[in-house]
C-alpha cells in the first residue's frame, strides 16, 4: 500500500480527548490552532499554536512552528515558538527550542539545545501579579 500524508490548512480544530491521546503522525502536517483538552503527541509538523492541552509530547520527528500552552510539555523534536506550562517543561536530548520557556519547573537535559529566555514563575503567580497591578490603578 502507498503512504498517505494528511494536510489541513487554515483550520481551528478542538479535540476533546478525555483520557486518550491525540496523535499527529510523523507524515502529517497541520496548519492552524489545535485545542486539545487531553494529551497530544506530535510526531509530524504543526504550523500554528497548541492550546489548552494537559500533556504535550513532541516526538523526535515532531516540528512545531508556533506557541504551546499546556500543563506539561516534553520536547524531543524541534519547536520554534514559546512554551508556557502550568506545571513542567522538559527538553530531552536531541531537542531544539528557539523561543521562551515559562513554567515553575524547567528541565534541560544534556544534548538539548535551547535559545531563548526562561521564566520559572508559575502562571498563577503572574496572573495574581497582573490582578494586583490592575487593582492598584
Amino acid at each position: 500500500m502507498g503512504e498517505f500524508m494528511a494536510f489541513f490548512k487554515n483550520t481551528n480544530i478542538t479535540f476533546d480527548t478525555k483520557n486518550s491521546d491525540t496523535i499527529i503522525g510523523h507524515e502529517a502536517y497541520f496548519q492552524g490552532t489545535i485545542t486539545a483538552k487531553g494529551s497530544l503527541r506530535v510526531d509530524g509538523r504543526v504550523d500554528g499554536s497548541i492550546v489548552d492541552a494537559k500533556m504535550v509530547t513532541i516526538g523526535k520527528t515532531g516540528k512545531i512552528k508556533g506557541d504551546i500552552s499546556c500543563e506539561t510539555c516534553s520536547v524531543s523534536g524541534d519547536v520554534k515558538g514559546n512554551i508556557s506550562a502550568l506545571e513542567r517543561i522538559e527538553l530531552l536530548p536531541g531537542s531544539k527550542v528557539d523561543g521562551d520557556l515559562r513554567a515553575p519547573v524547567v528541565l534541560v537535559e544534556e544534548g538539548a539545545v535551547f535559545n531563548g529566555s526562561c521564566s520559572m514563575t508559575s502562571l498563577k503567580a503572574v496572573k495574581n501579579e497582573n490582578l494586583e497591578k490592575a487593582v492598584r490603578q
